[in-house]
């Protein structure tokens, strides 16, 4: 599903070797938890952002695949 760096992979191993988590998707679980859990304020902000992004996608210059 993702593909992460070594160093990326390292955290999750870490985590699984702690016990901290069973497997590699629990591990990757777990630390998306922790951000959502400690940066809420910053991800309600691009979620309320993103009806303007939407609008700017569809507003500017059409790809050479959709022509």
């Amino acid at each position: 599903m993702t593909r992460l760096r070594f160093d990326e992979r390292a955290t999750l191993d870490t985590l699984i070797d702690a016990g901290v988590a069973r497997s590699g998707s629990k591990a990757l679980a777990w630390c998306v938890r922790l951000v959502a859990d400690n940066e809420d304020k910053w991800i309600s902000q691009i979620r309320e952002a993103m009806p303007a992004v939407d609008e700017a996608r569809r507003n500017g210059p059409a790809s050479r695949s959709s022509k």
